[in-house]
């Protein structure tokens, strides 16, 4: 098993901030590029093309995505493997995943900044930009430090982090055997344009973000006029009630120190104010906290629902579609990647993270295969943090001055686990 001790590199972390602080100019340049050229989804053309321009000259072995706009490029490490002790002779070389996302949201900036986004509609107000920047710089530290590197690196740039989800096709294209052996760890980072000052790390062990999927209820009635209601089968109060019920179930059905959380955004049905409608439809997201009560929250809501709806003599269609899972850190990993902060930044900039978010976050997927952590870092540009505009707001707004940190703590990451060893159960 790792040590939550962080092995020091064979290299200084001195080096590795002199180097990225040698390129921090171009990373920001990079950053600001992305940020007046955002693009959504899946498919990200031009940002595909940044990407590759940035690590132009550099010894990868590059992989695009077939049906994604992904970018997964392997750095093999030319350092001494760790000793397993093992006695035969052949000590296995670790392979890392870190991990930046590139996609912007659909939101109209007003920022007012001079790179403001070009697009109209769309803007980076997720910081997605900084991820991607810092994931360049990373490669480009390492592939200086390759000779210290004992083991590789798998550099996964990916599209659609919010929506449709582009790390599981990613995965299904071969991601976390892209270097000929799997993957031993991953790491992802992800800005915060508020909540914590500028510089400061934070995170958990365990649940960090939930799992997030959509809920579509319809009621299924027998439309009439609205005169005459007892000739009907009135969907709209029978609607009404599920609402209530999905509260009552969350608070009765489910421990409170494992939160489920059901929010109603839409209720619609009918069309004029004299006429019973067929049928009502509501939308509702869901977040859970474990796998265990995402899974029972599938099956209490379709039961809370069809039975509702059979009490008033209607029926009820559940769909839900399944989103992202929960995020969870690695104990271990998250253990090291906490110690690896505070020794290369200082004890000044962690702050623990006493609860888990109610947010998403894709990266889940990775980290439901392989052991990883998934770390936070104020990127605020105000000094108080709490009169700041937060993520996914128009006014969001990230400090440049992040992406050579981000750069410097995953090439920290990646050089301080692969001389740690392949991890054993």
């Amino acid at each position: 098993m790792t040590s939550t001790t962080p092995t020091t590199s064979s290299t200084s972390t001195t080096s590795v901030r002199e180097l990225a602080e040698a390129i921090a100019p171009e990373l920001i340049e990079l950053r600001h590029d992305l940020h007046r050229h955002p693009e959504l989804g899946l498919d990200l053309p031009r940002t595909q093309q940044a990407v590759l321009a940035a690590l132009d000259g550099l010894d990868l072995e590059i992989t695009l995505g077939k049906g994604l706009s992904s970018v997964v490029a392997v750095l093999r490490g030319r350092g001494a493997p760790h000793d397993d002790g093992a006695g035969d002779g052949a000590a296995e070389r670790p392979v890392v995943l870190l991990r930046g996302d590139m996609d912007g949201l659909p939101v109209t900036e007003a920022t007012g900044v001079d790179f403001a986004s070009q697009e109209p509609g769309r803007m980076h107000a997720c910081g997605h930009d900084l991820h991607t920047a810092g994931l360049v710089g990373a490669a480009r530290i390492l592939h200086a430090l390759r000779d210290d590197l004992a083991g590789d690196v798998v550099l996964m740039f990916q599209p659609g982090e919010e929506g449709p989800g582009g790390a599981e096709p990613m995965l299904r294209e071969g991601l976390l055997d892209a270097a000929g052996r799997r993957v031993d760890a991953a790491y992802a980072i992800h800005v915060y344009a508020a909540e914590r000052p500028r510089g400061v790390w934070f995170g958990r062990p365990g649940p960090q973000m939930a799992a997030a999927d959509e809920v579509v209820i319809t009621v299924q009635g027998k439309g009439g006029h609205g005169s005459q209601p007892q000739y009907a089968l009135d969907p709209v109060p029978v609607a009404c009630e599920m609402v209530l019920a999905l509260q009552t179930m969350v608070t009765r059905r489910f421990d409170a120190f494992d939160p489920v959380v059901v929010t109603v955004g839409r209720i619609s049905s009918g069309t004029v104010n004299n006429v019973i409608p067929d049928d009502a439809v509501i939308e509702a997201t869901l977040r859970t906290f474990s796998a265990e009560h995402r899974e029972r929250a599938h099956s209490e809501i379709r039961r809370v629902a069809e039975h509702v709806a059979a009490a008033h003599g209607l029926t009820a269609t559940v769909d839900i579609g399944n989103g992202y899972p929960v995020t969870v850190n690695d104990a271990d990993e998250f253990a090291f990647a906490q110690a690896t902060v505070v020794d290369v930044f200082g004890e000044d900039r962690w702050s623990d993270m006493p609860l888990p978010e109610a947010g998403a976050e894709d990266m889940a997927f990775v980290l439901e295969e392989v052991p990883g952590a998934y770390l936070n870092v104020g990127a605020c540009v105000v000094d108080d943090h709490t009169t700041a505009e937060d993520n996914h707001s128009p006014r969001a707004a990230y400090d440049d001055s992040v992406v050579p940190d981000i750069a410097v703590l995953l090439a920290e990451l990646a050089l301080r686990r692969t001389a740690a060893g392949v991890r054993r159960p």
